[in-house]
């Protein structure tokens, strides 16, 4: 019988109950062609690292931010920005271990420890300075920092946000502070987008906008969000919107976005039941970062055992995970910044700065494990033959580092159990027409799904699956 196409860009959706769906995407990226193609939905193997300088702390990165082309990164207790040379020029010690939130107003970088310590950095007068007026903290510590309309506006952790001096990150008035009215649930983060300030509380979200004059400049206009943040650093300004972790009253925890003047939900019900497994800890520490590569708006937000990723383009899941000390778990990237046009990112476990791109099929070296894992397939829950799988890649892609990149195949009829991995060539340096086929894969009950996995360091897409599959009568 005729070969027919087998869906397998759908993403990563694990459900509750693996027969059901148990859908991995760690790795690669689901793409969908923006015109006629080969087949319109694709996997791309996730970006690589590539280090280009290194602090040589023995502890990972707390943040990263760019000012006037220039990027910053927060490495262990110490502030460094990047020249385009790649060299490292410390500017000066940041206080604690947690992670920062950092803003600046084109002149002054201001850097904010959540215990409330601030710091700001003048890269005109090239003055490092820790923020000692005492009005700074007269309205409780100062949590996290944006930028809005000339003015720092910082939340504090006493349900009250305030701003700094017009243009002027170290100087701080007691009376400048405001309130979210319209519920009294505790602020947890402030938000810029489109110009407009939204502030972030645990259960609502308020709209403020700039009205000017001599006392404090920001009013409420009235736009008012039915839900909270519940992870201060999961919000990510990506496309003409802004994402966020957060939930309503009674509820548990699901990603949500900017959609008008309300908000809708992106999250799966396979990412809730992620979110769902964290404590409350793990899920006020999730961060979030953003970036866009080859037509794709990606936004991530890293739990304990990786990073879930979703595409604003194709609304898409999937995983990123890393090889750290020979295990594959927590993404190895916690902050993103674009400076010389490129993607720089700093490091989980120490203080390397790498280049994330698309050429690169490694992270600093070490491979990368990536997978898929198909929807079940069935025949009306009968027995069916599969005499052959054919997997369509871009094939010749190998290299001197790996010679003969090979991909595996393993399937399970139960979604918890799985045979043995069968590997295939993808094809040496310029075998273009290489085909990855299995064939003898024997019988089905009911149904069946198929794994596919690489690690070689050459370029991955996955192109298409085709097979033959003959019902039993």
């Amino acid at each position: 019988m005729p070969k027919i196409v087998l869906p397998i860009a759908n993403g990563f959706y694990e459900s509750d109950s693996l027969p059901i769906s148990a859908q991995e995407c760690v790795n690669f990226y689901p793409n969908i062609a923006q015109a006629p193609a080969l087949n319109q939905e694709t996997l791309y193997g996730t970006a690589g690292l590539e280090e280009v300088a290194n602090t040589n702390s023995l502890t990972g990165n707390r943040g990263a931010h760019e000012m006037n082309g220039v990027p910053y990164f927060v490495v262990n207790t110490k502030l460094y920005s990047m020249a385009a040379d790649y060299t490292l020029t410390l500017i000066g010690t940041i206080e604690g271990t947690s992670r920062v939130s950092m803003a600046d107003n084109g002149t002054q970088l201001l850097v904010l420890v959540p215990s409330g310590k601030g710091y700001i950095y003048n890269h005109v007068t090239d003055a490092f300075a820790e923020i000692t007026d005492s009005d700074f903290t007269a309205n409780g510590a100062p949590q996290l920092v944006v930028y809005i309309d000339g003015f720092f506006c910082l939340t504090t952790d006493s349900k009250k946000f305030i701003v700094s001096a017009l243009n002027n990150g170290l100087s701080y008035n007691a009376l400048d502070f405001g309130t979210a009215e319209s519920d009294p649930d505790e602020i947890v983060a402030p938000i810029v987008f489109n110009n407009q300030l939204f502030i972030g509380g645990s259960q609502t979200i308020e709209a403020f906008q700039n009205i000017g004059g001599a006392d404090f400049p920001f009013q409420r206009t009235g736009l008012f969000l039915s839900k909270g943040i519940v992870s201060p650093f999961s919000i990510q300004s990506l496309q003409d919107t802004f994402v966020f972790i957060g939930a309503g009253q009674n509820e548990s925890p699901a990603i949500w976005t900017l959609q008008g003047n309300n908000v809708a939900k992106i999250s799966t019900t396979a990412i809730d039941k992620e979110l769902s497994n964290l404590t409350q800890a793990q899920i006020s520490n999730i961060f979030s970062w953003g970036y866009a590569e080859k037509g794709a708006y990606f936004v991530g937000f890293a739990i304990p055992s990786g990073a879930l990723v979703y595409d604003i383009i194709t609304k898409r899941w999937h995983e990123r995970k890393s090889v750290i000390e020979g295990d594959l778990g927590a993404y190895r990237v916690t902050a993103l910044v674009r400076a010389y046009n490129k993607i720089w990112a700093g490091d989980l476990v120490d203080g390397r700065i790498g280049n994330l791109g698309a050429e690169f099929y490694t992270e600093y070296g070490t491979e990368i494990r990536r997978s898929v894992v198909t929807q079940p397939f069935q025949n009306n829950m009968e027995s069916f033959l599969v005499p052959e799988i054919e997997l369509t890649v871009e094939s010749g892609v190998g290299n001197a580092a790996a010679p003969d990149p090979q991909i595996g195949m393993a399937r399970s009829r139960n979604a918890k159990t799985w045979s043995d991995t069968r590997f295939r060539s993808i094809g040496k340096i310029g075998e273009y027409n290489h085909r990855a086929i299995w064939r003898r894969n024997g019988r089905s009950a009911r149904f069946e799904l198929f794994r596919f996995t690489m690690s070689d360091p050459v370029k991955p897409v996955i192109i298409q699956m085709t097979a033959d599959i003959e019902g039993i009568q």
